[in-house]
């Protein structure tokens, strides 16, 4: 097919000589045609009556179309003086309309753009039923706001992407960090369970000496016994035979010397008696052995009532592999971004939380020169760099730039008449209370009054890279209590 012009003369144009319209006339199938050019299509391709365009069939003859004459008459007398330029153009082939750009229905070019539709109509659409009073825009003017939303649309789709790619770097982070806790966890573990096998070695070894000891000591006790018995049997068997021969004398030779051998047989002799406690103590060495073994372990083992949670701690912080101690550095550590953890602030909780109870623990604040120690709701805001005070989920003292503050709403000063060196946090959940105290001058610091209705967490904040804040052990012994018997 030849190519048709784009020019606003383009609705006027016969579709097959590319020309205005001579004597136009209309298929059934609604497309028009110059009736001439129509004719010497139909005689030139030997077809019977189909449309040059959408190939429809018909048996009806072409219908004059007097009004498109008319317009095409009009616009001739317009454009007159415009031809030889028109001409022009269509030689060079720049006025080429893509058959993609033309009405499936009426042939006509798609120019404009039905907005309740959403779909391009040509001129003939736009008066026909389905299209009638739609409101409409050029076709330009629709692919300018087309590409407007692809161009959004292409933005929110790339911004997704960087999403999920900083999703997926994250989470293959977090694979690398799981493995390595895995294998941080499992060295700890065995240190520890070395430590507890040495000791019940070391134990067992003690006590399987003593054992020893005292069974080659009473051993011997018993071998000299014996050794004791055996000479009483030696001198009783000599006396017997003594008197065995005695017998066996005949007349006054027995007179003689049965005085002697008598007197002899008559000397008083010790009985062998075993003495008290020459038997092993069993029972001092398997009685309750667990139990024992376990009192003595608790004197060389430590409890700490705090363990700091390595997954709430913000980058910045070292902890210690025993996790009871967290200073800050100037080096901020690649660790997965997950929900828990504090970040830009450089803060770190306890790894229990408290809705009920007692429970108090110290802190070797030391030559510390920034620090916060208290608790911490667990809804607190952990990425956002905010106050540690009341106001914000947090229930702490603090020492920043000389002086001591109570995280009160506003801050609470503190006059302190000698710098703690610790500091002990006690936590009264049923009471709602939060004290703080020096107890090496077992000095009180302050104390918060506040109801405790969701869980809290020991919470502490540090900027200092030397002196690091330290959660100290507490003493435990066990006892056994009396069994009463009912």
């Amino acid at each position: 097919m030849a190519g048709r012009l784009s020019l606003p003369e383009a609705d006027l144009t016969c579709p097959i000589c590319c020309d205005i319209f001579k004597d136009p006339v209309v298929l059934k199938c609604s497309h028009s045609f110059c009736a001439t050019c129509l004719q010497e299509y139909w005689t030139r391709h030997g077809r019977s009556r189909d449309c040059p365009l959408c190939r429809a069939q018909g048996l009806d003859d072409p219908v004059p179309s007097l009004s498109l004459k008319n317009l095409c008459e009009s616009f001739m007398l317009e454009s007159e003086g415009s031809e030889a330029a028109v001409a022009a153009l269509r030689a060079d082939g720049e006025l080429y309309c893509d058959p993609g750009e033309m009405c499936p229905v009426h042939g006509e070019r798609l120019k404009l753009y039905c907005l309740p539709d959403k779909e391009p109509i040509c001129v003939v659409c736009h008066t026909s039923r389905k299209h009638k009073q739609h409101d409409c825009c050029p076709i330009s003017e629709a692919v300018v706001d087309v590409k407007e939303k692809i161009k959004s649309a292409l933005s929110s789709l790339q911004e997704k992407k960087d999403t999920f790619d900083k999703m997926k770097k994250n989470f293959e982070d977090a694979v690398l960090h799981i493995q390595v806790q895995a294998r941080f966890v499992e060295r700890r573990t065995h240190e520890e369970f070395q430590k507890l096998h040495s000791f019940l070695e070391v134990e067992e070894k003690t006590r399987m000496d003593a054992l020893k000891r005292e069974e080659e000591e009473k051993t011997e006790e018993m071998k000299q016994k014996i050794e004791e018995v055996e000479r009483n049997i030696s001198s009783v068997c000599e006396s017997i035979r003594a008197l065995e021969e005695e017998m066996a004398l005949e007349g006054v030779s027995v007179l003689h010397s049965c005085k002697k051998t008598l007197e002899r047989t008559n000397s008083p002799a010790v009985d062998p008696v075993m003495a008290p406690g020459a038997l092993i103590d069993v029972a001092k060495y398997i009685g309750s052995l667990t139990f024992r073994v376990w009192e003595k372990m608790g004197k060389v083992t430590k409890y700490t009532p705090v363990t700091l949670d390595p997954n709430t701690a913000a980058p910045w912080l070292v902890l210690s592999d025993d996790l009871t101690a967290v200073r800050d550095s100037e080096e901020k550590q690649q660790l997965p971004d997950n929900p828990e953890r504090f970040d830009p602030d450089t803060a770190v909780l306890g790894r229990e939380g408290f809705t009920s109870g007692r429970h108090s623990w110290d802190v070797e604040v030391g030559d510390n020169t920034a620090w916060v120690v208290g608790v911490a709701k667990e809804s607190v805001k952990r990425k956002e760099k905010v106050s540690s005070v009341l106001s914000n989920g947090y229930l702490c003292v603090y020492f920043y730039h000389k002086m001591y503050f109570a995280g009160t709403s506003p801050l609470t000063r503190l006059s302190l008449k000698k710098n703690p060196l610790r500091v002990r946090v006690e936590l009264d959940c049923d009471k709602g209370r939060v004290s703080f105290h020096d107890p090496l001058n077992n000095t009180a610091i302050y104390t918060f009054k506040h109801a405790i209705t969701e869980k809290v967490f020991p919470y502490f904040w540090v900027g200092c890279q030397q002196c690091p804040l330290t959660i100290k052990p507490m003493v435990v012994s066990l006892k056994a209590d009396s069994l009463h018997l009912v």
